[in-house]
């Protein structure tokens, strides 16, 4: 049988691959990716993947070239980058979507990565501080991955099972934060979030978050001014999902 290669395609990170160890193969800023075939068009049709909510991680597992690399290892940025890229290279450029009661089509290759303030990052470490400007407590957070994504998902889903209202922005805070005044243990990080983190200071956390962390710019206006997120999920692929 004859040996077939696939067209591949290198993908610049929007976090210059900064936030990753440097003995991690994303710390290169740069990611290989092939070219859609069917074998991922059954991956996305999956209806297991689709139900777990783990089918655009097997997505992009089946197009990343390098078995080193690993999905979960991606912060949310990282990630939304190299999907975008892997849509543009199996579908094309053009995203149809319904926004209201009408259908918007977007070029998806005018979207950019976001600029960010490169000397907030000490190379190698996915950690940054933060001053909450109300009550003074100076904290660290981390960017997510999908490790720790997949860990609140877990933990919001054993919260249902013991029939406890789960609070999803509290649960990924903890997870967010890594530090309090000097403080790392997750018992006194969680404690802090449940009693002593104000509305007003975790409003600004998030909104700092925001400002600075990679990610590719999602928000899109059209010639008429309206502007709109783009949304990233199955039917980013297949709008018939």
């Amino acid at each position: 049988m004859p040996e077939f290669k696939f067209p591949t395609e290198e993908v610049e990170l929007p976090s210059k691959g900064l936030v990753y160890p440097e003995d991690n193969p994303l710390s290169s800023g740069k990611v290989e990716i092939k070219y859609m075939t069917a074998k991922e068009e059954d991956i996305l049709s999956n209806q297991s993947y689709i139900q777990k909510g783990t089918v655009l991680d097997k997505l992009l597992e089946s197009v990343i070239v390098s078995s080193d690399i690993k999905v979960k290892d991606l912060i949310i940025g990282d990630k939304n980058a190299l999907l975008i890229a892997t849509r543009i290279l199996g579908y094309g450029k053009e995203y149809k979507f319904n926004y209201g009661k009408e259908i918007r089509n977007v070029d998806l290759t005018e979207l950019e990565n976001k600029e960010f303030d490169t000397s907030l990052i000490s190379k190698g470490e996915n950690s940054f501080s933060f001053e909450l400007p109300h009550s003074g407590t100076n904290i660290t957070f981390r960017i997510l991955t999908g490790h720790e994504e997949s860990k609140i998902e877990r933990e919001l889903a054993g919260l249902k099972k013991i029939n406890k209202e789960p609070s999803e922005l509290t649960t990924r805070l903890k997870y967010i934060i890594t530090s309090v005044d000097g403080e790392n243990d997750p018992k006194t990080i969680r404690e802090f979030v449940d009693n002593y983190l104000l509305a007003r200071d975790s409003r600004s956390l998030r909104e700092y978050i925001r400002q600075i962390q990679p990610d590719v710019n999602l928000e899109y206006q059209f010639d008429d001014g309206e502007e709109v997120v783009i949304p990233i999920g199955i039917g980013f692929f297949w709008p018939d999902f």
